[in-house]
């Protein structure tokens, strides 16, 4: 790190403590140049992430409305909500991994209807019930049929 006040291109780390809350680290450096110590920060950098909706507008991804769409689906069904937290949670991880900036809605579906079915099967359908919007009795068949023979 550049030194602050002789602009030497390079320090040392004296200390390191997390601060308040983890979200970042403070670093105590030293110059090797002239010796003065001073205070560097380092923090994640985290990007923003915008949601593609069917209808092509963008809005800004909120893990609440997964969250809120799988309680839905797995009400009055044997799911803690340490279940339901870990889903979530598996999901923002993953969509925080592939570092892009914008990701259809429709990747998020899917990825919340694979980590369903996993968990409760009737969850699973209720969710995709709601997700893929049957337009008929017939194509909801089909879907389960194709579900029970996985």
């Amino acid at each position: 790190m550049k030194c602050i006040f002789c602009g030497f291109h390079d320090s040392r780390v004296v200390d390191s403590r997390l601060n308040e809350g983890g979200s970042s680290i403070r670093r105590r450096r030293e110059c090797i140049e002239c010796g003065k110590r001073f205070t560097s920060y380092e923090t994640v950098e985290v990007v923003p992430l915008l949601v593609i909706k069917r209808d092509g507008s963008r809005q800004a991804f909120d893990s609440q409305k997964i969250k809120a769409g799988v309680i839905k689906a797995c009400e009055k069904r044997p799911v803690t909500a340490e279940q339901i937290n870990t889903l979530v949670s598996n999901i923002e991880k993953q969509l925080m991994n592939t570092l892009e900036q914008e990701i259809y809605s429709k990747v998020i579906g899917d990825m919340v209807m694979r980590e369903l079915k996993n968990i409760d099967e009737i969850s699973y359908v209720r969710f995709a019930a709601v997700y893929r919007q049957f337009q008929d009795v017939m194509s909801f068949i089909e879907f389960v049929k194709t579900m029970s023979k996985n």
